[in-house]
């Protein structure tokens, strides 16, 4: 997922980083492919230079060493509104085919009393600012049919709406709508406006799974994309990489042999 996510940011790119496997993905895409993409954190951060240490959240120490722009959360969620944003991370509880995204509520079945069950969910943050300016966003997640349903409970960042031609633009969002979908079983993407509707489908699936497997996780009868092939696996360079921006595996579930023998000390 680490290096699927790095491969979304090209060079050169102003990226609004988030939280969670994107601090990763932004270090990895900046010591391969992508030296002179600038990273851009929701606290008022950005970064030129990559990190090399283990960031926890994006107001770590590390992170704000050296940050060649240590300002207000304001300053950077303005450039989101300017359009200077060419990509951003987000993730999200529930995600339907249109690319519409829920961290708000969870509605669930009816109680004995009648009323339905309401879960509350930790809500925006930046997660709306990115999905309606930047130029670009993806999202990352789990993938389980409870999280990849047909209609959202609840529309915190739009996608495409319903998928029909013009939707973002008739509501004055200025960014392009999502990218990709970046999951634990492979990576969706989404078709040109020339297509009807704007509805994501299978890109690549990872090399541990298949598309029946895939599409058995999603909660509607997902598409897939002509020429539909296994994910790209991450080269040793990229994993080397990935193990030095988390060496203790927080991340990443990865135990150094190191970390394991002293476990069994």
């Amino acid at each position: 997922m680490v290096v699927a996510a790095a491969r979304q940011i090209k060079d050169g790119a102003r990226v609004f980083v988030g939280m969670r496997l994107p601090l990763l993905a932004f270090a990895l895409a900046k010591r391969t492919h992508a030296p002179h993409a600038v990273g851009l954190f929701e606290n008022g951060l950005l970064r030129d230079e990559p990190v090399t240490e283990l960031l926890y959240t994006m107001g770590d120490g590390p992170n704000v060493k050296g940050a060649g722009w240590a300002t207000r959360m304001g300053n950077v969620l303005g450039l989101l509104q300017q359009g200077s944003i060419d990509l951003g991370f987000i993730g999200g509880a529930e995600v339907d085919r249109f690319g519409n995204l829920n961290t708000s509520y969870i509605y669930g079945e009816t109680t004995s009393s009648g009323a339905g069950k309401l879960t509350r969910l930790p809500g925006s943050g930046g997660a709306c600012d990115i999905a309606t300016g930047a130029g670009r966003f993806v999202i990352i997640m789990e993938h389980e049919p409870r999280r990849f349903k047909e209609h959202v409970s609840y529309v915190t960042s739009p996608g495409f709406g319903d998928g029909t031609p013009g939707w973002r633009e008739k509501r004055g969002l200025v960014g392009g709508g999502p990218q990709a979908v970046i999951t634990t079983l492979g990576v969706l993407d989404f078709p040109g406006a020339e297509v009807t509707p704007r509805e994501m489908r299978l890109a690549s699936y990872h090399p541990f799974t298949t598309p029946q497997e895939v599409l058995k996780a999603t909660g509607w009868p997902l598409q897939l994309a002509s020429g539909v092939q296994e994910t790209l696996p991450p080269s040793e360079e990229e994993l080397k990489i990935i193990r030095e921006c988390d060496p203790l595996g927080f991340w990443t579930d990865y135990r150094p042999a190191t970390l394991e023998k002293q476990a069994a000390i």
